[in-house]
């Protein structure tokens, strides 16, 4: 039995290319797409990154394409010219090379799993498996669009508590390398001793001025060993625990990580792909030791005969209500359609989160800002109000 979509080269390169498998969806090429591919040839320094929203868009482009009949060679010629990103156009020319020669479509793409993550490969064997090609990358596409919508919120959420901090710390830098250093000369003129809050201000100053390099190295190399500790299993094991802990954001990370695993397993379960890879792909998805250990635990328990809610409830990463309602899909078979319901109800429960996480990092951050801002300024005005005071005016 061969595959579907996988072409036998039964001549020259020029010639006529049989199929294996007839019809709209599984038809190949009647002619070897041309040689000649520019773009494959040229080298790169820095590969370019294939985001989701590139695979997003090639896969409804490719699910256009074979609806309409065109051949998965002529369909993946003219997406390689089309292709903005250099390193999926690569990628494309290789699969019609491996087409050719005789490998099929799930065979060649599991050649490229840097490209390509596990789902995607594990959906597209599926499609093979069942001849719904163009089905599952419209599932596809809807799913990477729905992933890139959530990091989205993730990212704008984030950039404007940060853009607050940085001008909080770049503010206080200036003022106390740059301008205070000028008010000592005039406070010093006076030979007067001033008070403790301008002690302390320009005991920093002098400190940040003479030592500035010690303290850049200093924040560097903290950096680099948090990157170094994190990168290392037991660093990234508690900071993935921490991650699940901190208040407020915890919840919102859980809310996440939910949300991405129920869209990945429905997804995955509706295009076809067995319980146990479904669960093994979502589980490596989450991105989380913690969350990953707790799912390849429920999913030994699955596969004894246990179900899937039971499990996921017992893992503690799933909150009560997403349990209930996997209970109910696996109660009346409809898995597939609950686990799409839960990852509605999550993507708008991490909205919410988003949004209240953002409403109260906001007013910390300008909280801090003032409080700094405001000794600083505490410390010009006694200064100036004590020298003042002494010089003797009525």
């Amino acid at each position: 039995m061969t595959s579907l979509w996988k072409v036998r080269d039964r001549g020259p390169a020029s010639g006529p290319v049989a199929t294996d498998v007839p019809g709209p969806r599984a038809e190949t090429s009647a002619t070897a797409p041309p040689a000649e591919k520019p773009r494959r040839g040229r080298t790169e320094l820095w590969p370019a990154r294939v985001k989701n929203k590139d695979l997003m868009l090639l896969s409804r482009q490719l699910s256009s394409f074979v609806r309409a009949g065109i051949p998965i060679l002529d369909a993946l010629t003219l997406l390689q010219e089309d292709v903005v990103n250099p390193t999926l156009a690569r990628t494309l020319a290789a699969i019609a090379d491996d087409l050719r020669e005789g490998v099929g479509l799930s065979a060649a793409i599991e050649r490229h799993p840097t490209v390509f993550p596990p789902a995607y490969r594990s959906m597209m064997r599926s499609a093979e498996l069942t001849g719904n090609l163009d089905e599952v990358l419209d599932r596809l596409a809807s799913y990477l669009e729905r992933d890139e919508e959530t990091r989205s919120k993730l990212r704008s959420a984030s950039v404007y508590p940060a853009v607050i901090a940085f001008l909080s710390v770049a503010v206080t830098v200036l003022l106390v390398v740059f301008v205070l250093p000028k008010f000592r000369l005039f406070f010093t003129s006076f030979g007067r001793e001033l008070p403790l809050p301008t002690r302390m201000l320009l005991g920093l100053s002098d400190f940040l001025s003479s030592w500035w390099w010690a303290v850049l190295l200093g924040g560097a190399s903290v950096v680099t060993g948090l990157v170094v500790y994190v990168r290392r299993d037991s660093g990234r094991e508690v900071f993935d625990r921490l991650a699940l802990n901190v208040p407020v954001i915890g919840q919102t990370v859980r809310y996440a990580l939910v949300e991405r695993f129920s869209r990945i397993f429905g997804s995955m379960v509706r295009a076809g792909v067995p319980l146990g890879e479904a669960m093994d792909v979502a589980a490596t998805a989450a991105n989380n030791r913690v969350v990953t250990r707790a799912l390849v635990t429920a999913r030994e328990a699955m596969m004894q005969g246990e179900g899937i809610a039971g499990p996921l409830g017992r893992s503690g990463v799933f909150p009560p209500a997403a349990v209930q309602m996997l209970r109910v899909g696996e109660d009346t078979g409809s898995l597939d359609d609950q686990l799409d319901a839960v990852a509605v109800f999550y993507e708008r429960e991490l909205d919410y989160q988003v949004k209240k996480l953002t409403s109260l990092f906001e007013p910390a951050v300008l909280v801090v800002m003032g409080v700094v801002v405001g000794f600083v300024a505490l410390a010009l005005v006694t200064a100036m109000y004590g020298i003042y005071r002494n010089t003797g005016a009525p």
